[in-house]
């Protein structure tokens, strides 16, 4: 029997409730049918954010919300709650929370609208950065804008919901699901336990496939294409690998249309696809290192 794909609001929360009830009732009213809400946030030692929780609970009582499951998930490391996010430790330790509560819910086949208005500005570029790795195409990122003429009325939930004159929207995050388009990033996410950087496995994996088409490359050039490419690598515009290498410019541009070619194959790009020397800078700027 196959499970029944849930749809989830995923929000982070700091002191201020209002953004959880306005970004919930602007996903209603575009017609979304949420199932369950879960809310994200750091330590509860704030009398702020412990009142910001007491409003949305009562908010939740409401029969706008009766077929909503609400849900409060604190980020933890493996042996404590995270109090704050303070240094590139806490950083690496909140994205691996984050990180994993994605997981568990895209392998429960839940369909995510993620908002990242609430709480702290970091904890929202933790998610944003999870949500890109872990996403599918369904699931969306969103940012909440509250008019300016209601950010006072609505300051530390003194109102929690807005009539729809008023303004407020949520704004799609344009993003790229990269884990969708690479699958083998996803399984590489492991927990962390030393404060490590948490994404290195994750780049690794891109530099070694960069590192074997760098080397495709190299292995089908001359002696003499080569030295062009290794110049272009240190950022040298076509006029200046012509006088480095002391050869004509227009010698310098036929070596290029074959190394770029090579290139070409090597990435797998449509013919459509417009390189220049600067590919060449990018691509094989630490090539060697």
């Amino acid at each position: 029997m196959s499970m029944k794909r849930q749809t989830t609001v995923v929000a982070t929360l700091g002191g201020q409730p209002q953004v959880i009830t306005l970004a919930i009732d602007a996903l209603l009213a575009q017609g979304v049918r949420l199932d369950h809400a879960l809310l994200v946030h750091l330590a509860m030692d704030s009398p702020r954010l412990q009142t910001a929780v007491q409003k949305i609970i009562t908010a939740f009582t409401s029969p706008h919300y009766r077929n909503i499951r609400l849900e409060f998930h604190q980020l933890r490391t493996k042996d404590a709650q995270l109090a704050d996010i303070h240094d590139e430790a806490d950083a690496h330790a909140a994205w691996e929370a984050i990180s994993q509560l994605l997981i568990k819910l895209k392998n429960n086949h839940h369909t995510l609208h993620v908002c990242i208005s609430g709480g702290r500005q970091m904890l929202g570029f933790m998610t944003m950065s999870a949500a890109m790795l872990h996403f599918g195409h369904e699931d969306r990122l969103w940012h909440g804008y509250t008019p300016d003429d209601w950010l006072e009325p609505t300051h530390d939930g003194k109102l929690m919901h807005l009539p729809p004159e008023a303004g407020f929207q949520l704004i799609e995050v344009p993003m790229m699901p990269w884990g969708s388009y690479f699958p083998a990033l996803r399984q590489l996410t492991r927990p962390v336990t030393d404060g490590k950087d948490v994404l290195a496995s994750h780049r690794q994996v891109l530099d070694d496939a960069d590192k074997l088409k760098q080397t495709a490359v190299f292995q089908q050039l001359t002696h003499r294409q080569k030295d062009v490419l290794q110049a272009f690598a240190t950022g040298l515009s076509p006029q200046e690998v012509a006088d480095e290498l002391v050869i004509s410019v227009k010698t310098v541009n036929s070596h290029k249309t074959i190394i770029l070619a090579e290139c070409r194959n090597a990435w797998d790009m449509d013919e459509s696809a417009w390189l220049d020397y600067r590919f060449i800078a990018d691509k094989f700027a630490n090539f060697g290192a």
